[in-house]
C-alpha cells in the first residue's frame, strides 16, 4: 500500500469501476475499463491523446452516460445521473476546458448555484465576496473576488477553476490537466493543497502529460491506450520511460532536438516593439533555420508580444517578415508576408470547432481551394489528406467536425493550417500545452524538420525542460520586457529562472 494512503485495503475503495465502456459514432472511446482509487490516495490516470482519459473523467461525475459497466463510491452503487448527482456523492471535477462563465466574477463563478442568500431569495453579495475571499485565501491564490474572469489569463482562470472544485469539499477530486496554465510556483502550491487534501483522507484522481508531475505528487498510476487500461503501477516503483512506452506501445526520441547552424538570413526582425501597456521596446531577430525560444513567467508578457508581431493587437514598433515590412494591426498582411501563429488557446483563438479539419486547414488560404470564388470541398480534401497523412492527423478524416478530435491532434490541425499556407515563419504559443508524450515528441520532430526546410520559428512554452530542449536561444521576458538571451550550450533552467524573475544567481 502507499506510504501516503490514509486507510488500510479493507476499507471499501473511494472508487470502484468495472467494464466501464463508452461509445461514440466510429470510436470505442471506452473498453471493459477497470479502475480502483483508494481512499486517501493521488491516484494518476496517463496516456496519449485519444486513450480516453477525458472521457473517463466525464463519465465519472455524470457528465457524460456510460453505456456499460457498474461503479460504486466507498462500497456504494453509484449511477450518476447529472453533475449534481456527483457533487452529492462528494465527487467534485476540474476539466482540462475551463468550465467558467466569463462575464461573472471570481466570486460568482466559485459558488454559482450555491451562491448564499438573504431573505426574499436575494443574493447575499457581501457574504459572497467574502466567502470568496476566504476560499481564496485559504488556497493561497492572489485573485480578487470581484475581478471579471474574462479579464483574468489563462493561469488564473485555472486557479478559478480548482478554487471552485476545492470549495466544495469533495471527498474524491477528479482533476483533469489541472496544471497546464500554471508557472513553477502556482504548480507547487497546487501540489500543496493536494497533499493537503490527501492528508484528510481526499482521494484524487489526476491526470497530467507532464510526467514529471506524476512522479512528483501520485501513489499509482494507471495507464489508458485506446481505450483499455493497460495497467496499474505503484509510481515508486516505475521509472520514467516505463511510462511511455506504457502509454504510447513504442519508444520515444526524448533527447535534444539540436539543429544545424542557422543562416545568417534574419526571417523574422522586430525593433523596438511595444503593446497595450504590457510589452515594452522589445527587439530581437529570428533567423532562418533558427528557433528562438522565449521564457519568463505568467504574465510577463509573451503572449502580448506574439500577438503584437502578428497583427493581432495594436503594437509601435516595426516588424519585418522575409524584409516585408509588416502594417500593425493586420494577421492578413501577416499571412501574406509568410507569417503564421499557433495561439495559446487553441480552442478559442485557433480552431472553428464545428468545422470539418479540411475546413480549418485551409482557413488561411481559401483562394487556393476556391473554384470560380467558390470554395471547392474537392481541392480541400485533396489539399488536407497529405498533411493529415504527414501529421498523422487521428482519425484520419477530412470531413471530421474538429471538436471531436483529441487535443493533440486539433493542435496538428493548426499546424497544418500553417504547412498549407507556406509560412517561413511562425510564432507557437505553448505549442504542447495539454498534449500527449507522443504527440509532444512528434511536434518536436515537426519543428525541427521546418526549420532544417529554412523555416524561423518562435516558441513560447511555460516548461522549460522543453524551451531547453528545442531552443537555439532563449530570449528571457520580464515585465514585459527582453531582459537577457540565453545560447543553447549556456541556457540552464536556473539561469532562465534568475533572468525571469529578476534573482541574482550566486
Amino acid at each position: 500500500m502507499s506510504p501516503h494512503a490514509t486507510t488500510t485495503e479493507a476499507v471499501a475503495p473511494a472508487l470502484e469501476v468495472r467494464g466501464v465502456s463508452k461509445f461514440f459514432p466510429g470510436v470505442q472511446a471506452l473498453r471493459n475499463v477497470d479502475f480502483t482509487l483508494r481512499a486517501g490516495e493521488v491516484h494518476a490516470l496517463v496516456g496519449e491523446n485519444g486513450a480516453g482519459k477525458s472521457t473517463f473523467i466525464k463519465i465519472l461525475p455524470g457528465a457524460l452516460p456510460k453505456d456499460a459497466g457498474i461503479m460504486r463510491v466507498f462500497g456504494q452503487a453509484y449511477e450518476p445521473r447529472s453533475p449534481w448527482d456527483a457533487l452529492r456523492a462528494g465527487i467534485s471535477a476540474i476539466y482540462q476546458e475551463f468550465n467558467l462563465v466569463p462575464y461573472l466574477t471570481v466570486a460568482e463563478n466559485l459558488f454559482l448555484g450555491r451562491e448564499p442568500r438573504r431573505a426574499g431569495g436575494l443574493v447575499d453579495w457581501r457574504r459572497l465576496n467574502a466567502m470568496a475571499r476566504d476560499v481564496l485565501m485559504r488556497l493561497g491564490m492572489p485573485l480578487n473576488p470581484r475581478a471579471y474572469v474574462a479579464n483574468l489569463s489563462v493561469a488564473g482562470q485555472q486557479m478559478v477553476e480548482i478554487a471552485r472544485a476545492l470549495s466544495v469539499g469533495a471527498r474524491i477530486l477528479l482533476m483533469d490537466e489541472p496544471s497546464a496554465a500554471l508557472t513553477e510556483h502556482d504548480l507547487e502550491r497546487l501540489f500543496e493543497q493536494v497533499r493537503r487534501l490527501r492528508s484528510q483522507g481526499v482521494s484524487v484522481i489526476y491526470i497530467s502529460h507532464r510526467l514529471a508531475e506524476i512522479f512528483t505528487i501520485a501513489d499509482r498510476a494507471t495507464v489508458l491506450r485506446d481505450g483499455e487500461v493497460v495497467g496499474t503501477r505503484d509510481v515508486a516503483g516505475l521509472q520514467e520511460m516505463d511510462l511511455v512506452r506504457m502509454m504510447v506501445g513504442r519508444q520515444v526520441e526524448t533527447g535534444s532536438l539540436a539543429g544545424g547552424a542557422p543562416g545568417q538570413e534574419p526571417l523574422l526582425q522586430v525593433e523596438g516593439v511595444s503593446s497595450g501597456g504590457m510589452v515594452h521596446d522589445c527587439t530581437f531577430e529570428v533567423r532562418a533555420g533558427e528557433i528562438a525560444g522565449i521564457g519568463g513567467l505568467v504574465g510577463s508578457g509573451r503572449t502580448e508580444l506574439a500577438r503584437a508581431i502578428f497583427g493581432a493587437a495594436p503594437r509601435t514598433g516595426r516588424v519585418v517578415v522575409a524584409g516585408k515590412v509588416l502594417p500593425p494591426g493586420s494577421p492578413r498582411a501577416a499571412i501574406r508576408a509568410g507569417l503564421g501563429l499557433l495561439p495559446e488557446d487553441r480552442k478559442l483563438q485557433g480552431l472553428l470547432l464545428r468545422m470539418l479539419v479540411r475546413e480549418n486547414i485551409t482557413l488561411a488560404n481559401v483562394g487556393a481551394v476556391a473554384c470560380y470564388g467558390f470554395i471547392s470541398a474537392r481541392r480541400e480534401r485533396a489539399a488536407a489528406r497529405p498533411l493529415i497523412a504527414d501529421l498523422d492527423i487521428r482519425p484520419p478524416e477530412t470531413d471530421r467536425a474538429v471538436m471531436y478530435l483529441s487535443g493533440g491532434n486539433q493542435q496538428k490541425v493548426v499546424l497544418a493550417r500553417w504547412l498549407f499556407t507556406r509560412s517561413q515563419v511562425l510564432i507557437l504559443d505553448e505549442p504542447t500545452r495539454g498534449i500527449d508524450v507522443g504527440a509532444k515528441a512528434e511536434v518536436h520532430m515537426l519543428m525541427r524538420r521546418l526549420t532544417d526546410q529554412g523555416a524561423a520559428l518562435l516558441v513560447i512554452s511555460s516548461e522549460l525542460p522543453e524551451l531547453l530542449k528545442v531552443s537555439d536561444r532563449i530570449l528571457v521576458m520580464r515585465e514585459g520586457s527582453i531582459v537577457g538571451v540565453l545560447a543553447r550550450e549556456e541556457a540552464t533552467e536556473e539561469k532562465v529562472m534568475a533572468l525571469a524573475t529578476g534573482a541574482v544567481l550566486p
